[in-house]
């Protein structure tokens, strides 16, 4: 079956320059929000404006909703749970778009600061799945968050502006470098080398402080730190500080038809879910946006699809429309329809070998459907059912969708896993759906501009005819 060329609906200029310019939406958005604190603030302030209300204050104020009435939840700032009150009563079900706003990067450790021979650093622990040996020798940003025992939050976001300094973690010398080329790839850079430089100037010796007398170059950065920030050392136990490619999403290629950008996965997906929202007015069925936190490491944790924030949102929900019992609860999460937007691998021509061509995302074929993901024998996969595919085949294809399916390599070639079993645990239909990118986990991913912008018409779609 022959994949559309996706580019070919966008002939006419006016209708090129709506793909263009969400796409430089888009190109503004992951610039300026690296983290999934970042993405959850500027979401949340976005819906804000767009009239939603929150979660909390109506729960306060005890004020039933009405077909229509947008409601939003903030997750501990990391994540995002948005209403769209539909006219059907919630237990009949939602369609969902949920996607993850967390990206593979370096974490800087508890006790991230140090010196070794006149050189300050900063600790870090990699975050995902990650290729170690990409993250050397690149200009990199630090963002992020110090809370003081006082009870005050200082935001950290240092090395995107034109003035600011960037960081980086240094590799070994090719002439130098013999032993350490003959290593597997996995090995070449060790996890507990990934340190940052972050300066190199001693403090002055003022004569009277041990400290600086014995690490004048960490004692230098210190200072920096408590002018700029108002922090001491201690107050690193209580950060969370990632450490981020240095730089904005660019246009790619001569002819601009795809972006190079930090974080496409997954908020290539998050974005178009949050977009679609924006066309609901009142929908048959509510429509919601999911997005979460910690899908790069399980999706574990408070802030992770596997905690019982979504539930108890709905929960919440039905309480206010006075239609609250546990049942009615299991019954709105069993009858819903989920599209788990996530990305997938795209065909990449150097390396055709790990790829079945019939069974694979091509870039400029528009939304990836993965009917399954997981590892080898589906391990791991939500594995959506035939109906449910057939419906979405019936939604997209009605309203001009460009689509494609696809698995994630050859059979035993890797795998890999989504947010989507984890809804599906609550017996909904649950399928995997989101954009084709290149470069994957790397810090510089690769997607088309059409496949963005056919995923936002797929999903507006979803949540109109689910």
């Amino acid at each position: 079956m022959e994949k559309k060329d996706a580019w070919k609906k966008y002939s006419q200029k006016k209708e090129r320059e709506k793909v263009m310019q969400f796409a430089e939406d888009y190109r503004k958005f992951i610039s300026e929000n690296k983290t999934e604190r970042e993405c959850a603030q500027a979401f949340y302030q976005e819906a804000k404006r767009m009239g939603f209300l929150d979660l909390d204050e109506l729960i306060e104020k005890k004020k039933k909703p009405a077909a229509g009435d947008k409601i939003i939840a903030n997750n501990m700032g990391k994540g995002i749970a948005m209403f769209i009150m539909g006219k059907k009563p919630l237990e009949q079900g939602m369609n969902i778009l949920g996607a993850h706003i967390d990206s593979p990067r370096l974490d800087l450790k508890q006790v991230p600061l140090y010196e070794d021979n006149g050189m300050a650093m900063f600790d870090t622990h990699y975050y995902g799945g990650v290729k170690k040996y990409q993250w050397v020798t690149l200009p990199l940003a630090l963002h992020g968050v110090i809370c003081k025992k006082d009870g005050t939050t200082v935001p950290v976001s240092v090395g995107d502006r034109p003035q600011d300094p960037v960081f980086g973690v240094s590799d070994l010398l090719i002439h130098l470098a013999g032993e350490q080329m003959d290593k597997k790839a996995a090995k070449v850079i060790e996890g507990e080398n990934l340190d940052l430089l972050i300066g190199s100037i001693p403090a002055e010796d003022d004569g009277d402080d041990e400290k600086k007398k014995k690490d004048r170059v960490k004692a230098n950065i210190l200072d920096i730190l408590a002018k700029q920030y108002g922090i001491e050392e201690e107050d690193f136990l209580s950060a969370e500080i990632e450490v981020v490619p240095a730089g904005e999403a660019r246009d790619y290629g001569f002819d601009r038809s795809m972006l190079m950008g930090y974080g496409h996965d997954d908020r290539v997906c998050a974005y178009p879910s949050f977009e679609a929202m924006r066309q609901m007015k009142e929908p048959e069925y509510t429509s919601v946006c999911l997005l979460v936190d910690k899908e790069e490491i399980g999706s574990v944790g408070a802030s992770g699809m596997q905690s019982r924030f979504f539930e108890n949102c709905v929960a919440e929900v039905l309480n206010l429309t006075g239609e609250y019992s546990e049942l009615a609860v299991r019954r709105a999460m069993k009858n819903s329809r989920v599209l788990s937007s996530d990305v997938s691998a795209a065909f990449d021509p150097n390396y055709p070998s790990v790829m079945d061509k019939n069974n694979c995302a091509f870039f400029g074929k528009g939304l990836v459907v993965n009917k399954y993901t997981g590892a080898r024998g589906k391990s791991g996969s939500n594995d959506a059912n035939a109906e449910y595919m057939a419906k979405l085949r019936r939604i997209f294809d009605d309203n001009d969708v460009s689509f494609q399916t696809a698995e994630l390599g050859k059979v035993d070639q890797g795998g890999g896993g989504t947010i989507a079993y984890i809804l599906a645990n609550y017996d909904m239909n649950v399928i995997d759906s989101g954009v084709a990118v290149l470069n994957m986990h790397a810090p510089w991913e690769i997607i088309s501009k059409v496949d963005l912008y056919e995923a936002l018409r797929g999903y507006v779609a979803f949540l109109k005819e689910a």
